[in-house]
Parts: structure tokens; C-alpha cells; sequence
């Protein structure tokens, strides 16, 4: 890049952040699936707040757990702690949490100038990411889309590197919203085109024992974990597995008020939801857990892939009612406004959802998920037979 004379290293700084926040604000506008687009972003980011390794997290919005993980860098294809993280960031409690960080209101955040230069004073930092991946400083930043939280990310810098500064710490928040739009979207981006792998009726369950080991599983249930995994950036599933059981530990010891759930786009384009329940032993809470995973059915994914189109609570209520089959002049009655009111309304949710009628909007909304199986057999519960 040829330099202008008289530019500073501060302009220059100044200049690529600049670029940076337009490449991303491109890609995330895109349409982009969120493996295209997060392989895009990380590339520009890499411009402006260089790092050795990353690491990008899905979640969902209604729980903030984690639903799947990309790895650049230096991580990728290192997997073999998966299981680790997912037990210390949702089994423990420090600022740097996602979660700590969501609850706090606060966008982005780095180690080394959270704990004044003393990283070890992070549980996270001092037994996981020093001894198994060398690293001396995170900086982790939330994307949060309004209320939502869809997801996050950490940087990573090894002790060759200087600690992120302040200024890249705000630089990275200031594109919270821009990765979040970018995620919110692509969840909807990958079509399903084909049905879950051939597995029994019913939901796959998992028990994980007090040590944090897989005791027993489901037939099936190889397959269906092998769907939580992402086609690109090697990440592995078990992060996710231990996610839900550190989150189930700590509901059972009364420490979170929601029941652990996620909704996760498996990598064939269908929705699963997993539940973890922890189990009971003659003395009360053993610690082991029963994690359960089936398709996810219409009432449970239709309020997040409304929520992906980024409707108001007006749109949200006239979506609601078109897909009850409701006409537009009952909606007007019911929400006691003018039909010209709703046609504006459904105006705007069929410019955000990309669709031009209301058949393509249901369709949207439903038929990614359904339409390739219709025409298959009905089990005994009047849902698809599975395979």
C-alpha cells in the first residue's frame, strides 16, 4: 500500500480500521451462509487487529448458549480441549465471560487490561488457554443486534505479540452490531436440502457422567452429534455437549434461573434443539447430566427465525397473525389500526425477509426446514419418522 506523505503510524491505524469496518459492513450485508461469512470477516479484521488465532461463536439469542464454534488461525484444527472450554466458560463466573460480558453491557473486552496485566487472575486464561495453547492474551467481543446477543468472538495474542490495546479493544466493540447482522442472517442463508441422518424415532440422549465423561448414548446419537459440527474451520462438537451440561450443573445448584436449551442449525440446514437435565442420586444432585437432541419442531423455531428478519414487535405481530392464515382485515381489527397500516407493515417484513407475498413468506419461514420431508411417514406421535 503506498503510504501518503506526512500520514502518521496513528493515520494509518486510522485508515485501515476505516477500510476494516466497510469490508465487514459489506460482507455482512451480503447474504452471506455464516461460514462464508465469518471466513470473510475474520480475513478483513485480521488488516486491523492482528492476532494469531481466533475463535467465533453462534448462540441462541433466548439463552445465550453456545450452538456452534469456527477456529482460524492457529486454532484450527486444534480440538482436542473442546470439551474443556465448554465446562470452564459456562461452569464459572468472571468478567470475561460471554456471559458476564453480555449481562454487563459491555461490547468487547481484553485480559491483560481487565486485570491490570495479571492474566492469571482469569481461571480461564490461567488453566486452560496458557498451559494448552501458549497464549497471553484474549480479547473477546459480544455481537450483540439490539436486545439479542447472537454470538462472539476471541483474538488471541502469544507472548511475541504486545497485549491488545486499548484503541483495538473499542475498535473490535464498534463492530459488535455489524457481526451480529451478519450472523443473524446467515443462520438463514443455508437452505436444508435434504433430512437428519437415518437414526430411531425419537430424540437422541446422551448421559455425561460426574467426571465429564460420555457414559452412555442413544442409538443414533453419533449422527446426530456429528451434525452439530461445522462443514469448514474443524470445529468439533463436544464444546457445544459441555456447554449444556456446565450450564445444567449450575441450574441445579440454583445459580441460573433458565432451564438450559439451544436451537442449533445442524450442518445439513435442518434445526435441532438440545435440552440438559441434571440428574438426581440417592443424595440428591449426582452431577451427571442427560443431554436430549431431537428436530426442533414449528413453535420452536419460528420466534428465532423471526427474530433473524430483525422485524419490530408491530411486524412481529403481524407476521404472527399472516402465519395463522389471518386476512388483512382481520389483522387491522385485531391490532385495532388501519388496513393500510398492516399492508405498510407487511411491506417492510417482506422487504426484510426477502420474500414479495405471503406464500413466500411462509415458505420462508417454514419450509427450509419441513419441505424436505414432506412425503415422508408419520411416526406414532403424528411427527416425520426420522430416516
Amino acid at each position: 500500500m503506498r503510504r501518503s506523505v506526512g500520514q502518521t503510524p496513528a493515520m494509518r491505524r486510522a485508515l485501515t480500521a476505516e477500510r476494516v469496518r466497510r469490508d465487514v459492513e459489506v460482507v455482512a450485508r451480503a447474504g452471506l451462509d455464516i461460514d462464508t461469512f465469518l471466513g470473510e470477516a475474520v480475513e478483513s479484521l485480521q488488516r486491523a487487529v492482528p492476532h494469531v488465532a481466533a475463535c467465533l461463536a453462534t448462540v441462541d439469542p433466548s439463552t445465550e448458549l453456545l450452538t456452534g464454534t469456527r477456529k482460524f488461525g492457529d486454532l484450527q484444527g486444534r480440538d482436542s480441549h473442546d470439551h474443556e472450554w465448554g465446562l470452564i466458560e459456562y461452569g464459572s463466573i468472571e468478567p470475561t465471560t460471554f456471559t458476564e460480558l453480555s449481562r454487563a453491557g459491555i461490547r468487547a473486552a481484553g485480559v491483560h487490561v481487565t486485570t491490570d496485566g495479571d492474566v492469571a487472575q482469569s481461571q480461564r486464561m490461567r488453566e486452560f488457554m496458557q498451559p494448552n495453547f501458549g497464549y497471553s492474551d484474549e480479547l473477546r467481543v459480544v455481537f450483540r443486534d439490539g436486545s439479542s446477543v447472537w454470538g462472539g468472538a476471541a483474538l488471541f495474542r502469544d507472548p511475541e505479540s504486545a497485549p491488545f490495546a486499548q484503541e483495538e479493544i473499542e475498535f473490535v466493540g464498534s463492530l459488535s452490531a455489524v457481526f451480529a447482522a451478519g450472523m443473524r442472517t446467515g443462520l438463514l442463508a443455508r437452505m436444508a436440502t435434504s433430512g437428519p441422518p437415518p437414526a430411531p424415532s425419537g430424540p437422541a440422549v446422551l448421559i455425561i457422567g460426574a467426571d465429564d465423561q460420555v457414559r452412555q448414548t442413544s442409538l443414533g446419537a453419533e449422527e446426530r452429534l456429528s451434525e452439530l459440527e461445522s462443514p469448514t474451520h474443524n470445529a468439533k462438537w463436544t464444546g457445544i455437549i459441555t456447554s449444556l451440561v456446565a450450564a445444567a450443573r449450575r441450574y441445579a445448584r440454583g445459580e441460573t434461573r433458565v432451564p438450559p436449551r439451544s436451537r442449533v442449525r445442524a450442518r445439513n440446514g435442518m434445526w435441532l434443539v438440545l435440552h440438559a437435565t441434571p440428574l438426581l442420586g440417592p443424595d440428591g444432585v449426582s452431577g451427571d447430566v442427560v443431554v436430549t437432541i431431537e428436530e426442533a419442531r414449528p413453535p420452536e423455531i419460528v420466534p428465532l427465525v423471526v427474530a433473524a428478519f430483525d422485524l419490530t414487535q408491530r411486524e412481529r405481530d403481524v407476521t404472527q397473525l399472516v402465519l395463522q392464515g389471518v386476512d388483512t382485515k382481520e389483522i387491522a381489527a385485531t391490532m385495532h389500526v388501519s388496513t393500510y397500516t398492516v399492508q405498510d407493515h407487511l411491506k417492510s417484513v417482506f422487504d426484510k425477509a426477502d420474500v414479495r407475498s405471503r406464500r413466500e413468506l411462509i415458505a420462508r419461514i417454514y419450509f427450509d426446514q419441513y419441505v424436505p420431508r414432506l412425503g415422508a411417514e408419520l411416526g406414532p406421535s403424528g411427527w416425520f419418522c426420522a430416516g
